[in-house]
């Protein structure tokens, strides 16, 4: 892998971060470390050259070793991984797990052994016997609206989730839902959507940051793309922060102006 920017006249062409190899762990989280600013929202998404968010249902046909190796660094430097109830069930998701690789560097930002899984879900319509309600190293959090069903509210208690309310009526706001998982302390938060929530979070004015991985496969059909819903009246403007290259696979950082 190697850094096409930012760049300078001064970088030389044979700089460590110039070359096309394979970076340590630790330079992947120098490269994506969290600013100061805090709460700070970033999604994580992977597109092919066609604009799929996804092939036949799952994104992991469209991404390779070295997007995954992004995906566990983002997700190794975050506080809270948020995640709509619709990828919970398409993805498989399971809880996140330590790595003994990120294990000081959280200790030394006063983080837990992994991040919380927070999946947001205005019916609260879930398996709560899989390993994400289950098994999980720290409880899982739901986020729903405070006209969410009782009884399935009470059912996720009893799994050992925690409940977190962030809306008036059955869905969740996205203003309220940063606002909430800050007030626990979880100020670097990561979005892996799926597209309809991204799309609400960006129709929100919520989102700071964009890891985009762009695929270099095309799947025609009629995928999603990363970001769902409707359109917005006047386009949201994001600026590149970095961009990273590796056998064609583009991995782009952009923070919105």
């Amino acid at each position: 892998m190697r850094r096409l920017f930012p760049v300078t006249d001064q970088t030389p062409a044979d700089a460590p971060d110039q070359r096309d190899r394979e970076w340590s762990l630790d330079e992947l989280a120098e490269a994506y470390a969290y600013p100061d600013e805090r709460p700070w929202l970033r999604a994580n998404m992977v597109s092919s050259l066609d604009g799929a968010a996804q092939h036949e249902g799952r994104s992991e046909p469209i991404s390779s070793a070295t997007d995954m190796r992004i995906f566990g660094t983002l997700r190794a430097l975050a506080d809270v991984v948020i995640v709509g109830a619709e990828t919970v069930r398409l993805e498989g998701y399971r809880p996140a797990r330590a790595r003994d690789a990120f294990a000081e560097r959280r200790a030394a930002a006063g983080q837990g052994p992994v991040p919380a899984i927070a999946v947001v879900s205005a019916s609260l319509k879930l398996d709560f016997s899989l390993p994400l309600f289950s098994r999980p190293l720290v409880p899982t959090l739901l986020l729903t609206g405070a006209a969410a069903p009782p009884d399935r509210v009470r059912e996720a208690e009893e799994a050992g989730a925690e409940v977190v309310i962030a809306g008036d009526g059955p869905a969740v706001e996205p203003e309220r839902a940063v606002r909430a998982l800050a007030e626990r302390g979880l100020t670097r938060q990561l979005t892996e959507g799926g597209p309809r929530l991204l799309g609400q979070l960006v129709a929100a004015g919520v989102l700071d940051e964009l890891c985009l991985t762009v695929s270099p496969l095309m799947t025609a059909g009629d995928a999603q793309r990363i970001a769902g819903g409707p359109s917005l009246a006047v386009p949201s403007r994001f600026a590149l922060a970095s961009l990273l290259e590796e056998e064609g696979f583009l991995f782009t950082r952009y923070r919105r102006v």
